[in-house]
Formats: C-alpha cells, structure tokens, sequence
C-alpha cells in the first residue's frame, strides 16, 4: 500500500513530476506530461504497478529536506553500520524526461537494495527488459526508459533489481529516461553535471522572488511548488501532480486534477505578479487566452496543459485505488457549465492589464464576447465552483462571478479606454447585485447561502468580500463569516459547504477533508475585518499542516489528522502566497482584488 500522502516530496523538470517517498521509493511518475499515462503507479495501486525504490537492505531511520531553495530532494538513511544520503531530482527538461539519483555515503558503510519496476499506461502493461551497450532498456507499446548505472543490477520477479554497499565519500548514480520507442536511444548524461545545473536553474528562477517578509520559506517554497506545476512549453499550471488521491479515505471523491482550471487564474497570476514572476505571469496570461479562444458558450472550466478540451473520464479498474478509492483518468467536469469561470477570467484579464502586462487588441475582443455570453446566461443554473454532480443550481457564488465579470468589465473601459457598452454593463452590474442580495441573503440568519432559496452555508461565499462585492465590516459579512465559523468551522480548519445525509447538492455521500483554501479565506477575511491576531493564528494552523518537506494536499482529515485530496495542490499553495503578504506589512494581492470592486 502506498505511503500517506504527506509522506511524499515532488520533484519536476517543468513539464512533468514525480512523487518520492520517505522510504525511497518513487511511486508515481507520469511522462512525458503531468497528464500522460503514469510508468510507476504504486501511488493508485501496490508495488506491481510500478515503483522504483533505493533504500538499505536494513532498518534505518529517515530524514530529508530540499537543498536550500531548490527542488532538488536529499533523503538522509542512518542504520546501525552508517549513514548514506539519497538525492533526487528532474534536470530541466531538454530532449528527454530523466530522473536522477544519486547515493552519497556520508559515515560508515551501508548496504542498500534498489528495485525499478516498470509498468507502463498507469500500470497495465508490463515491459519488455533487454541490455542495450551500457543500459538496460524496457520497452512496450509506444513507451522505451533507459536505466543506465554503474551498478550491476539483475532481473527477478517481472523487476530490476541490485544490492550494493556504499561507504563514507562514494558516489553511486542511477538515470532513468524516458523517450518514445521509436527514437534512437538517448543520449547518456553526467548526474554530477547535471546536479549542478539543476540546483543553478532553481536558484536563479526563485532569485525573482521579491517577498522578504516572516513568511519567506513558506512563501518561496509555495512558489517552487507552483513553478513544479507548470508546463513550461504553453505556461499551463496543472492543479496537482496526481489524480484519485481521496478526498475522504475510503470515499469515491476522487478526482484527476493534472488539468488546468480557470477558476485558479485570477489568484494565480496574481500571486505570480505579487511575487516578481512577471515571466511566468506573463506565460499563465497567454495560455489562458489560447485555451478560452473560440464561441464562448463552449468555454470549459478546465483545459489539457496545451489547452486540448477533451478529457474524457474513465475508471482504471485494474489499479486498486489510494486506501481502496476508485481510480479516475480524465475529468468529465469539464463539460460541465460553471459560470463563476467567467468572473475569473475577465478578472485575471483585468489584473494583468493593471499590472502592465501586453494587452493585445484580440484579448478585449475576447472578453466582449465573454461579457455578451454572461449578460445573456447569468441568470441560468450551473454546477458551480465546487463542480456538484447532483445537478445545476442558482448557486450565490456563481453569480457572485458574474457581477465580477461586469465589474472589471465597466472598469477595464473606465480606466483603459477600452470600447464598450459601459452603460449597459453598469446596469447589468446593478441587476446581479441586486438579485444576490435579494435572492443570496438571509435576513434572518444574517447569512448569504449556497444557492438561492436553500438554508445551506458555502466557503465559497468568503469570496464576497474577497472580490470587492462588499466590504469587509459590511453587517452581511460578518454574519456570513459568523455562521461560517459556527457550521462549517471543525478544529480550525473551513469545510466547503454543509454536507448531510438528504441534502445531496453534489450527488455524492457526505464526507470529506477540510478544504485548505478556504481556510487561507477565511484568515483572509479576518485580516480585512481587522481581526488580525485571528487571522495569524489561522495562518498558522494551516502552516503547520504543511509536511517535512514544505507541502500541501488539497484537504486535511480533522478525524484522521491526514493530508487528504491530489497533491501537492496549487490551489492551496497560492493562497498561502496570498494570505502570507495579506498578514505582513507589504501590500498584497488579497487586498488589492478586495478593493477592487469598491473602487
């Protein structure tokens, strides 16, 4: 069984990753894209879908940590004999996804085991294994890896194996690389050249990083996780690196999150700018604007790493499933209609203009048909910003989005110039904010809610403030934030929404892990409120969740007192960015968005 999820440390090379276990063993990898079907998935499954462990032969205890700002993994075995030191890490991607590993010995002498089993297609197909020259070579289908190491290795049970010894100041490395079958081999690297380079390429990236405050390890590693999940090629940052980690252990929300989501724009390019990755920024903006083109109606809420729109959803049956749960490839949420999207992207497109970025001719264009798309659908029920598979609804903060949309529309031609029916706009902004809190509050519990008519509570609506809708000490806020604390508060930490037996909203069983984001919400909204010695100490709740190594899953397990949900998640490492700048003296990006719609 695999490991619990905050025993794992991701290493990349920009265009995919790898989970690396505390144990040593690398049990998910997926090439040559976040999204591409995995050749170690022991993650989803057991060891015979595929691992590649190093590690001694006898009990050891484990420490490990990255080198300094760097994705680079150093794992540090201590038994009874010595001491060795085990670093992983991706080189940047050239021609050929590579993983590199390299065992030091730093006291004694230590024997040590390594296993590569290779399973190709998330675990189904077992390779063919020859010696080709100086590697061992698997090949099936249209995928071939090359193991090229120093160290003798032999096959035994449908796996490579090897037992060595390593003693205080050996060196013994092991590359693995991946390249379609059809191509030549490739070309050997040097692992020691190739350390050096991949420690200089994440130094000098995360040398932009303009944040000096209280929070800076948090904050820089939050950001090496997020350039971790980026797809260098078109700027697409994946959600996470896996799919099928449980919401709820031994639950079916399981979902696959190696997609780009719309929703995430917004505070994703902000935290970029914010944090002096205008670059990156820059590529996110571009990528969004690729992926959105086309009719607005078919606009999805999430897209390939390249912008493809079909990702078909299929159960992998033949994996077991993390802690039993079903296995999901694709996401059938991407045809779903959510129109809070909408909001999203007119206000990352508005945010990028503020901040200087190139705004060409055809991205306002795009918007108008974007905000035509809105005046006409606004009122439609939709599934939403949690994506429920119980049906659409008149959910408050879809519309809550909606009102953003017309907001940064009217001021994107205020402010840039830009042509436009503004007055039209600026009623349609008044009638979505009238019909929300006509039709979104509760007078009587001092509450919006979830959907309109319905006495459920939502995190989501945090966001109200958030967005500039109302501010912070507005009465309607407090009370939302107020019975958000009473029903949807466990141990510190911010459930979505109310979750029981009959309410069925997502068509799925109750049950699930607090939601990290929305917790880094609600401290932000403390912050705003003036409620600043509770918002740290949410903040640092949420940090201390974090594991060894500085990461974050999408949810946590109050019961269990277990990351829960795909990992690492961007949507919780980027409002961490925020909240981080929101706490310290330097403007931030929460507080900006947050003004936005007051201006």
């Amino acid at each position: 069984m695999a490991l619990p999820i905050e025993d794992y440390a991701i290493i990349a090379d920009t265009q995919t990753s790898a989970l690396v276990g505390r144990n040593g063993s690398i049990d998910w990898l997926c090439v040559p894209r976040f999204d591409s079907g995995a050749i170690l998935a022991a993650l989803l499954g057991d060891e015979e879908n595929g691992h590649w462990t190093i590690a001694p032969d006898s009990d050891f205890q484990v420490r490990r940590w990255y080198r300094d700002e760097t994705l680079v993994l150093e794992t540090e075995f201590e038994t009874g004999d010595g001491v060795v030191r085990l670093i992983d890490f991706m080189p940047p991607r050239t021609e050929s996804p590579s993983v590199v590993r390299i065992v030091e010995g730093v006291r004694g002498q230590v024997d040590l085991e390594m296993v590569l089993r290779l399973r190709f297609d998330y675990g189904k197909v077992v390779p063919w294994v020859y010696r080709e020259q100086d590697a061992l070579v698997a090949v099936a289908g249209p995928d071939a890896v090359w193991l090229r190491t120093p160290v003798e290795t032999r096959g035994e049970n449908m796996a490579t194996r090897a037992s060595f010894t390593v003693r205080a100041g050996d060196r013994v490395p092991f590359v693995m690389t991946w390249r379609p079958s059809h191509l030549k081999p490739p070309e050997p690297i040097d692992p020691v050249h190739q350390l050096g380079i991949t420690e200089g390429y994440w130094r000098g990236w995360v040398s932009a990083c303009t944040y000096e405050g209280e929070w800076r390890d948090a904050v820089v590693r939050s950001l090496l996780t997020l350039k971790a999940l980026t797809y260098a090629p078109t700027g697409g940052i994946v959600a996470a690196a896996t799919t099928s980690l449980p919401e709820k252990l031994g639950g079916v929300r399981n979902w696959d999150y190696r997609f780009c989501w719309l929703r995430d724009a917004t505070i994703t390019l902000q935290s970029l700018l914010f944090s002096g990755f205008q670059s990156e920024a820059t590529a996110w903006r571009k990528w969004l604007l690729r992926a959105i083109a086309g009719n607005p109606a078919e606009l999805q809420i999430m897209y390939g790493v390249a912008g493809e729109r079909r990702l078909d959803e299929y159960l992998a049956t033949w994996l077991t499933g993390y802690d039993g749960n079903p296995v999901r490839i694709g996401n059938a949420a991407a045809d779903q209609f959510q129109l809070d999207v909408y909001g999203e992207v007119m206000d990352a497109l508005h945010q990028g203009r503020r901040a200087g970025l190139k705004a060409d001719d055809p991205s306002w264009g795009l918007q108008v048909k974007l905000m035509e798309f809105v005046e006409e659908h606004w009122r439609d029920p939709d599934e939403g910003i949690w994506e429920v598979r119980g049906g659409p609804r008149q959910f408050t903060h879809s519309k809550l989005m909606a009102w953003v949309a017309a907001d940064r529309a009217v001021k994107a031609i205020e402010e840039f110039g830009l042509p436009g029916p503004r007055e039209r706009w600026e009623a349609l902004r008044e009638e979505i904010r009238d019909d929300i809190l006509t039709r979104g509050y509760d007078p009587q519990r001092h509450t919006f809610t979830q959907f309109y008519g319905s006495e459920e509570l939502d995190a989501a609506l945090l966001m109200v403030p958030l967005v500039g809708f109302l501010p912070a000490d507005d009465e309607r806020v407090k009370g939302t934030v107020a019975a958000i604390e009473e029903h949807l508060l466990v141990d510190g930490f911010v459930q979505r929404y109310t979750q029981k037996p009959g309410a069925e909203v997502d068509g799925l069983p109750p049950g699930e892990g607090a939601f990290l984001a929305c917790t880094f919400w609600l401290a932000d909204n403390y912050a705003l409120m003036g409620r600043h010695d509770e918002a740290r100490e949410t903040f640092a709740r949420l940090l201390a969740l974090r594991n060894d190594v500085g990461l974050l899953s999408e949810e946590y397990d109050t019961e269990a007192g277990r990351l829960v949900g795909n990992f690492p998640q961007a949507f919780s490492h980027v409002p961490l960015i925020d909240t981080a700048r929101t706490l310290t003296s330097c403007q931030g990006p929460t507080e900006a968005r947050a003004r936005e719609g007051l201006r």
